[in-house]
């Protein structure tokens, strides 16, 4: 069995080879090609514990995480865990990859592959909200993804903007930095704005006109009660692109406007069926866009058995005992 930490993890594997598997397991998804039951949601008090389960025609695996929103004051990761591999004939566990690594990789790859396909390429400017590690792989993608010249983040814990970034700019040199006071502030002065928080509340202001001609790649929001985006943005969209069909009962960011009859099933399409078909997608990046991800257990199965496979390539890993 072979163990692989972060470190492992992130030599095994570059960023834009990560996105390119997103994009396999959309089609995957679109032919439907696997087994994906329900994840399992575990709560007590304000502590998650998540059971995510996937099958390929080749291979299956199960991620477990947990997720402790009061890590943050702690300083310590929101999430962690860990993924099992296994071997499709015999169930024998070949890999045991780090669940808050696999995570961070691969939402922040779903992140870049939404940023690849939704937004203009000459966009320039993108804004965080939510300064996390979450929030910092995003930006590790979206500057693979598009040639970003500037980086604008907000958070509601301020005093740990600029420790936060100094570390980005030792991962993403030669892009300015700066922090924002307000996020309609940085709704302005945005392109492309990327939210990874738990907010119940929509974090920006419900006015129209700041929407318009923006791009918006919404990460945090993963349960029904959990909402980043106000209805204004709704009143600006041809359509919004999901990752899964789920996400319109999972994230209260689509359920609560479903809810009101403001976003109608017609305007909500799978990512994986816009990147499929046939349409003109310059043309409509130019107006304003919204891509949704509330993740798959599919995510997680492509990019952990393309990095199993090139660790045992390049002999990466721990060999340890079942």
């Amino acid at each position: 069995m072979l163990y692989l930490n972060e470190k492992d993890i992130n030599k095994c594997i570059s960023l834009n080879e990560i996105m390119n598997e997103i994009e396999k397991a959309y089609k995957i998804y679109e032919e439907n090609k696997f087994h994906m039951p329900d994840r399992i949601h575990v709560d007590h008090k304000n502590k998650t514990i998540l059971y995510m389960p996937c099958f390929l025609e080749d291979t299956f695996g199960t991620k477990v995480l947990t997720v402790f929103p009061e890590n943050r004051e702690k300083s310590k990761p929101v999430i962690d865990g860990l993924m099992l591999l296994n071997d499709y004939d015999t169930g024998e566990t070949v890999s045991i990859l780090d669940g808050k690594t696999l995570t961070a990789l691969r939402t922040g790859a779903v992140g870049g592959t939404g940023i690849r396909y939704t937004t203009p390429k000459d966009v320039k400017v993108v804004g965080l909200v939510g300064a996390g590690v979450q929030g910092f792989n995003q930006l590790r993608f979206a500057c693979e993804a598009r040639d970003i010249e500037k980086i604008i983040i907000f958070d509601l814990f301020k005093e740990k903007l600029p420790a936060y970034i100094g570390e980005l700019k030792t991962e993403i040199p030669g892009v300015e930095m700066v922090s924002a006071e307000t996020t309609e502030e940085l709704l302005k002065e945005s392109e492309i704005i990327i939210t990874t928080t738990t907010a119940n509340e929509p974090v920006f202001p419900n006015k129209k006109d700041l929407f318009e001609g923006k791009h918006f790649i919404g990460i945090g929001s993963y349960k029904p009660y959990m909402r980043e985006y106000p209805d204004a943005l709704i009143s600006v969209l041809n359509k919004v692109y999901i990752d899964t069909e789920f996400a319109k009962e999972e994230t209260g960011d689509l359920s609560q406007p479903i809810e009101k009859g403001l976003l109608k099933d017609s305007q909500i399409e799978t990512f994986g069926d816009y990147l499929l078909n046939e349409r003109n997608k310059e043309e409509i990046v130019k107006g304003t866009t919204w891509f949704k991800s509330v993740g798959m257990a599919l995510f997680d199965i492509v990019v952990a058995q393309l990095i199993y496979e090139k660790a045992k390539e390049k002999g990466i890993g721990q060999r340890v005992e079942a």
